[in-house]
């Protein structure tokens, strides 16, 4: 018996090679790839590019510095995070991110907060819920 042809909407498998990243705010630029539950983005800060004061009300951001630097605020608590830092971000929280030099990280959201996908068709493997618990903002 054979396979069914995978679609675009259901192949697992996907890359960000030879795709432009989107640009989220000014001089932040993300790739992102996300499934039923899980939004994984890899963030790219240009030299003095922040995200102002924000907070995400139905979702938890778990980040993962991969190079480069980033001063990260979680309401009154202020740090720098350097490679191989990890910081979650529990939601309700408001926070804000500024980087001097530039920064590269991966950040995983969930439940998948929808704002963060630039392309729902190339972007989501959804299975068969269809997506029921991602957020719209």
């Amino acid at each position: 018996m054979s396979k069914p042809e995978a679609t675009t909407e259901s192949q697992p498998f996907r890359t960000w090679n030879g795709r432009d990243s989107w640009e989220f705010v000014d001089g932040v630029r993300l790739h992102a790839i996300g499934g039923e539950q899980v939004l994984l983005c890899r963030v790219q800060y240009a030299p003095g590019k922040q995200v102002p004061w924000h907070k995400h009300d139905d979702t938890e951001q778990v980040m993962f510095v991969l190079e480069g630097e980033v001063d990260m605020t979680i309401e009154e608590d202020t740090t720098t995070l350097r490679s191989g830092d990890v910081v979650v971000v529990n939601r309700g929280l408001h926070h804000k991110l500024y980087s001097e030099h530039g920064v590269t990280f991966m950040e995983a959201l969930a439940p998948v907060p929808l704002d963060h996908v630039p392309d729902r068709a190339l972007d989501l493997v959804l299975g068969p819920d269809g997506g029921a618990t991602h957020v719209e903002k």
